[in-house]
């Protein structure tokens, strides 16, 4: 999952511009760099693969990522655009940039490990109580979907929902299969069976949420996700899924409600909640305060990969005549 763009206030509305050595020189393009992070904030080392889009959906290219998750796309027409990045047991992710004037601008894309849905058996659904050869499926189904043996694990879960067809827990495991898989359609239909068997399945549907997240359907998203927080309040991943997901629909008072709650909840496991926080903040006009979350990262965060940007929001809302200078 992914921090949105400040796309909607004054000075911030023109995306994470960073070095303006196109303006003036009569080009017509820009160019987007690409930084890839798990949720901790570190860069991820493992191959990712980042596909960009402009914002109807007309794809731009793509390219994989260097082992400091980092990539570059050039040469690019001025306009609106939208990257994705997929990564081995990773969550896919999402993040958009703009190019209003020729510009180099970037963007911060978060990845949250897919464990997230996986760490513990689910068995306390509607149709939970399995014969054992169905049982003994789901149980390797399982454990090859956390061994990352995804070949295994689709025989398996395959097996055991045959055997027990309609089953919450098997077709959960299954959403999160294809999720693996990179077949989010696929991966959204069986979560959508499991939350319907089960509508209280507080693990599918935060899957669900995450699920249509990934595939910008934020709309349809918000209701497994409030569904799911209303089963299970203290999952922070999940009430950090629907902050973006509000931001991105903007519903601006809501995200940052349950943004701050998501900081406060996630221990300081993922202080670039507070950046979504800070974006909220800004996109309800409450600038100093905005200003004040931005110079706390900057206080406890200094070698943060995301301090730079913290720095650049802080400075743009004060060029913008919205804090005081301090």
């Amino acid at each position: 999952m992914l921090l949105a763009l400040l796309a909607f206030t004054l000075a911030l509305a023109s995306g994470r511009a960073q070095d303006v050595g196109g303006v003036g020189s009569g080009t017509t393009s820009g160019s987007i760099i690409v930084y890839v992070r798990e949720a901790s904030g570190s860069p991820l080392t493992s191959p990712a693969e980042a596909r960009l889009y402009r914002s109807d959906g007309t794809p731009r290219g793509r390219a994989m990522t260097s082992g400091a998750g980092q990539t570059t796309f050039r040469n690019l027409p001025l306009g609106d655009y939208y990257v994705e990045v997929e990564a081995a047991g990773y969550k896919t992710g999402r993040g958009e940039a703009s190019l209003p004037i020729p510009v180099t601008t970037d963007v911060q894309i978060y990845l949250q490990a897919e464990s997230e849905f996986i760490a513990e058996p689910v068995v306390s659904g509607p149709g939970s109580i399995l014969a054992p050869k169905a049982k003994k499926e789901l149980n390797a189904g399982l454990q090859a979907l956390r061994e990352g043996k995804l070949a295994d694990a689709e025989k398996n879960l395959s097996a055991a929902n045959a055997l027990a067809p309609g089953n919450s827990d098997i077709l959960y495991l299954l959403g999160i299969l294809y999720v693996r898989l990179k077949d989010l359609p696929r991966a959204q239909s069986v979560l959508e069976k499991a939350t319907q068997i089960d509508p209280h399945h507080a693990r599918a549907l935060a899957a669900l949420g995450t699920t249509l997240a990934n595939q910008s359907k934020f709309a349809e998203a918000i209701p497994p996700l409030e569904q799911s927080l209303q089963l299970n309040a203290h999952s922070w991943e999940t009430r950090w899924t629907l902050a973006k997901a509000y931001y991105y629909k903007q519903r601006y008072e809501p995200a940052l409600k349950e943004s701050q709650a998501a900081l406060q909840e996630s221990n300081g496991k993922a202080p670039e909640i507070e950046l979504l926080v800070a974006q909220a903040l800004t996109a309800t006009a409450r600038f100093e305060e905005s200003a004040q979350v931005l110079r706390k990262f900057l206080l406890n965060h200094p070698d943060d990969p995301q301090t730079p940007l913290a720095r650049k929001w802080l400075e743009r809302l004060k060029n913008a005549g919205k804090i005081s200078g301090q």
